[in-house]
């Protein structure tokens, strides 16, 4: 069988041919080691690659799938996560070489539950240094190239699980959120990406970006995927205090396709300012593909958004110069310069702008969730441009220059504040070929709405049937 037929499609599709015996997880597993051995060194997707590990999970996995001991739709299902998520026994970089030769002495709770679900780690994916970066540019393992233009940036900080996602090199992927940083690649690279509520899936064996905004989630090739992965990794861990003791619901019989009744929220200041009139045209028309599978849609005024941009910055660099402040001390010159000036700047934010962030934060939560007492979600651009090229880092939008850096997590940072459950998905492409991304947010542990709403969206239109066309 073709190697390209076991390495296109998605989870759902695959885990019916898997527990039928059609396929076995190793001649799937397989597949994927060539692919990824044929094809990584152009797209920079793996950092490591464990062939041994997952051969040897494919083939635990076709005995007991063959014995009658299925464990669920992700057996044998090979999958990969972001370089910051500890696999015991393995290497561990967070993108930076600072920690080239780190092996993880202990077990992400993430991976660890993937591997109870009968998953295969195929290795770990590349990254923005230590996930702080919207674009994915690594000065020193390579930059991840965007699946439809080899020559442009995936968007990040988990640019490489978003690329292995949408190229064949994993059916499915786990990446980290912290201000936008797996609905950004998502919505660059043309997957899915999904960042669950505040406390829905552990952070145990997480290398922390900020302790208060960090969130693990999937990247899939469909809705129904990253409700198949969600359902995997989601649950109370007694190795993360922050972790909700709410029962995780089954997210795969919401999706219905049924969405009648439902009602969404536009907000349109800011999310509307001084965004590529391609974007906003596809975000439009997908408004107006959801009202005509009987969604209701009204504008919702949230002006709190405005002053975003600064708390969510005040936030990060206090926490994340907290986390890397012994090593900054040590190793200064060894991070990349975006990196290094960003981790500077929270040594010079005072104990007051640190709690007046905090402050504003409580507030921006009260004016979401009071906007979803009316609305069952939000919806808006993901991204308020397509991917930029690598060597782009200004880009002419609407007469002005934008700066590309500073301004992909424009339209996804504060939910990250909120801790809302957010997702982005394929609704166009623009004159390119390049993806746009449709942000759908919802109310707190109320993911299952949000997939909802995605799946019947993603199902009644094409663009999740575009793939990619690669060249070695």
């Amino acid at each position: 069988m073709a190697n390209e037929e076991l390495t296109s499609g998605t989870i759902a599709g695959m885990a019916a041919r898997l527990r039928q015996g059609e396929v076995s997880p190793v001649e799937v597993t397989a597949a994927h080691l060539a692919r990824i051995e044929r094809l990584n060194e152009t797209l920079k997707a793996y950092l490591t690659v464990l062939p041994e590990r997952a051969m040897a999970a494919a083939r635990l996995a076709e005995a007991e799938i063959r014995g009658g001991q299925y464990r669920g739709p992700l057996h044998g299902v090979p999958v990969a996560v972001k370089d910051l998520f500890a696999i015991k026994g393995e290497r561990m970089t967070c993108g930076s070489t600072i920690m080239a030769s780190h092996v993880a002495e202990q077990q992400a709770t993430v991976n660890q539950r993937l591997e109870d679900a009968g998953a295969v780690l195929l290795g770990t994916l590349n990254m923005h240094e230590f996930a702080w970066g919207g674009t994915s540019i690594n000065p020193h393992y390579g930059t991840p190239r965007n699946p439809w233009d080899g020559e442009r940036m995936p968007g990040g900080s988990s640019g490489g699980s978003g690329v292995a996602t949408g190229t064949g090199l994993a059916m499915g992927t786990l990446g980290s959120d912290t201000g936008g940083s797996i609905r950004i690649p998502a919505s660059l690279s043309g997957v899915v990406g999904l960042k669950p509520t505040y406390g829905r899936v552990s952070r145990h064996g997480v290398y922390p970006l900020c302790w208060s905004l960090d969130h693990p989630g999937p990247l899939t090739r469909s809705v129904a995927d990253a409700a198949l992965m969600l359902q995997a990794i989601a649950g109370h861990d007694a190795n993360d205090p922050t972790t909700s003791r709410l029962p995780v619901p089954d997210y795969a019989q919401q999706l219905t396709g049924d969405v009648r009744g439902l009602r969404v929220g536009v907000p349109r200041a800011l999310f509307f300012d001084q965004i590529d009139p391609q974007v906003a045209a596809a975000v439009e028309a997908a408004i107006a593909a959801l009202d005509g599978l009987g969604v209701a849609c009204v504008d919702v005024d949230l002006p709190l958004m405005r002053h975003v941009p600064t708390a969510s910055l005040t936030l990060m660099v206090v926490e994340a110069y907290a986390v890397h402040e012994t090593l900054l001390r040590n190793h200064s010159q060894a991070y990349g310069s975006d990196v290094r000036v960003r981790l500077a700047l929270g040594a010079t934010v005072t104990g007051a702008q640190y709690l007046k962030a905090q402050c504003f934060r409580s507030l921006l939560t009260q004016e979401v969730s009071q906007a979803l007492q009316s609305v069952d979600a939000l919806v808006t651009p993901t991204t308020l441009m397509t991917a930029a090229r690598v060597d782009e880092p200004v880009v002419r939008i609407d007469g002005e220059d934008v700066v590309v850096a500073a301004n992909l997590a424009r339209f996804t940072r504060a939910f990250n504040m909120t801790g809302s459950p957010a997702l982005s998905l394929p609704c166009g492409f623009d004159d390119r070929g390049l993806p746009i991304g449709l942000q759908i947010v919802g109310r707190p542990f109320d993911e299952g709405t949000v997939l909802r709403l995605a799946h019947a969206y993603e199902q009644h239109t094409p663009w999740h049937q575009r793939v990619p066309v690669l060249s070695d």
